[in-house]
């Protein structure tokens, strides 16, 4: 926990906002727990939106809990540390007026995009949010295949301009959530997240509904500069950190890299604990 401590201190220090959430591990070998309830993933009710050109795609909950996607598992006890989390990331956005969160983490494996989509999921259940989920690690793009979505058209063909964005958009069977996914790395990916194309479309993704909260699964941040390239059009970021795997000096080089963006906080992520309460530092 020094690290983390260590870490928001030093957020603290650079004048922002600290948010912290302990996310503990979901059960063994990244299954959840076998004595957690594993409900249907909720689907469109007549009431819902209807979805009239995005194509609705049933996930499989296998599939889901493998990935440790449990967010809209409310009887599972690790679905309340992402609420937790929602709560707070919103609350910060809203009082800024800022729509577009950045997910990033120091190396990979620390768990980033198993945050976002847990993340994205529990926003998208707020009854006056949507929320769209963009898949923006070029070069190990993995939201695609943690979702199990196998769509033919993704941010590839919209970014070769074989496709418009509207193309490529999948409702992944859950009431207010759209996905934007990558299915195959991207060439020069730093390039291409500086380029006034992509740009542009964070601004269209931002602006085109006021309701809308956009995240976006960037890479980890020490593995190129990729990070770096976008965040500057992004309103703010979130780092996660994997309890044991991330150093001190890995953590205080992405501070030193964040320290002129809105760095809302950090999410610690596998962390070992008894206690079914959220944990704030």
């Amino acid at each position: 926990m020094e690290r983390i401590k260590l870490a928001i201190e030093k957020a603290k220090t650079g004048g922002q906002s600290a948010l912290a959430v302990a996310i503990e591990p979901v059960g063994e070998s990244n299954q959840v727990s076998e004595t957690a309830a594993a409900p249907e993933v909720p689907h469109l009710s007549p009431a819902s939106i209807q979805y009239q050109k995005t194509p609705v795609v049933r996930l499989d909950e296998k599939h889901l809990e493998q990935h440790r996607i449990v967010a809209h598992q409310k009887s599972h006890q690790a679905s309340w540390a992402f609420d937790v989390l929602r709560t707070q990331v919103l609350q910060q956005m809203e009082e800024k007026g800022w729509r577009t969160l950045a997910i990033t983490s120091p190396t990979v494996e620390s768990g980033k995009t198993m945050t976002a989509i847990n993340l994205a999921i529990s926003i998208a259940q707020q009854p006056d949010r949507t929320a769209l989920l963009v898949d923006f690690d070029f070069r190990r793009p993995r939201v695609a295949a943690s979702l199990g979505l196998h769509q033919n058209l993704s941010l590839n063909e919209v970014l070769e301009d074989k496709a418009d964005v509207a193309a490529a958009l999948v409702n992944p069977g859950m009431e207010r959530l759209v996905v934007l996914p990558t299915h195959r790395p991207i060439a020069k990916a730093a390039e291409v997240l500086s380029s006034s194309k992509v740009s542009h479309l964070i601004a269209d993704l931002r602006d085109r509904y006021q309701d809308r909260t956009v995240i976006f699964d960037l890479p980890p941040m020490l593995v190129a500069d990729d990070v770096m390239a976008v965040v500057p059009h992004m309103d703010c970021v979130l780092l996660v950190i994997a309890n044991g795997a991330s150093s001190e000096k890995e953590i205080e080089e992405c501070m030193m890299r964040l320290s002129k963006t809105n760095l809302l906080g950090v999410v610690l992520n596998k962390e070992e604990s008894s206690s079914t309460q959220a944990n704030y530092y």
